[in-house]
């Protein structure tokens, strides 16, 4: 355990000395922090509805541009090679890696949480779908990049790693939404891969095994394929 918790704490303070961090951070609170306020003063509506429905799709840039330089920049600058003579293994290199950035995406959640406190003192709050909102947020943040892992793993470009990363995420965010394109034979599948009706029904405080599992599954595929690839660079 020692090796992973040193790659953990080692990614977890590489993310907070870099600016690119906070950009980050910044833009996404302050775009769920407009459609949060607006909902709420114009339009009245004491939830955080508008809130989580943002989320899948700001999740689908925001993760993969945390994830684009975990591999891309060590193999760009050749700090790989130097990880790989440690006494570490791949799999300690993508979990420690994968959990730094779970990590992250707890911390960019973290300041959203004024957001359900400001709701509960000016009006009447239910926490059921709150507490399944920001848990469905961490499942969906955790498959999300482990995606994005795995698309920095294929390059040494960070910006096509981010753009390969965006690409699977968006695509899973929406290819429920667009079932009319598919085959009737073929919508249960289709619906079944994306990533927004497993999000909502957590977000409605629906606790399903079919959810946890969907989530679940894209976290070790990610992870594998990234493994796979980086011992095939090897």
């Amino acid at each position: 355990m020692r090796p992973l918790a040193s790659i953990v704490a080692k990614e977890v303070k590489d993310y907070f000395v870099s600016p690119i961090a906070y950009i980050v951070i910044s833009v996404f609170l302050l775009v769920t922090g407009w459609i949060f306020f607006t909902t709420f003063f114009l339009f009245n509506h004491a939830d955080m509805r508008s809130f989580f429905s943002l989320l899948p799709m700001a999740f689908s840039f925001v993760i993969p541009a945390v994830t684009m330089r975990l591999f891309s920049e060590e193999l760009s600058v050749g700090s790989f090679e130097v990880l790989l003579t440690l006494p570490v293994s791949f799999s300690d290199i993508v979990v420690g890696k994968f959990l730094a950035a779970v990590l992250f995406v707890a911390a960019t959640l973290a300041p959203t949480l004024a957001y359900p406190l400001v709701i509960s003192f000016l009006g009447d709050l239910d926490w059921g779908p709150v507490v399944g909102g920001y848990a469905g947020a961490l499942l969906l943040g955790a498959a999300f990049s482990a995606i994005g892992l795995f698309a920095s793993a294929l390059t040494r470009n960070q910006i096509i790693a981010f753009i390969v990363g965006a690409l699977i995420c968006f695509s899973m965010t929406v290819i429920d939404k667009m079932l009319f394109f598919f085959p009737d034979s073929l919508l249960g599948v289709i619906a079944y891969l994306g990533a927004g009706t497993h999000f909502d029904s957590i977000a409605k405080g629906v606790i399903d095994s079919r959810d946890i599992l969907y989530f679940a599954s894209f976290v070790f595929i990610g992870l594998y394929a990234a493994t796979l690839t980086l011992q095939n660079r090897q």
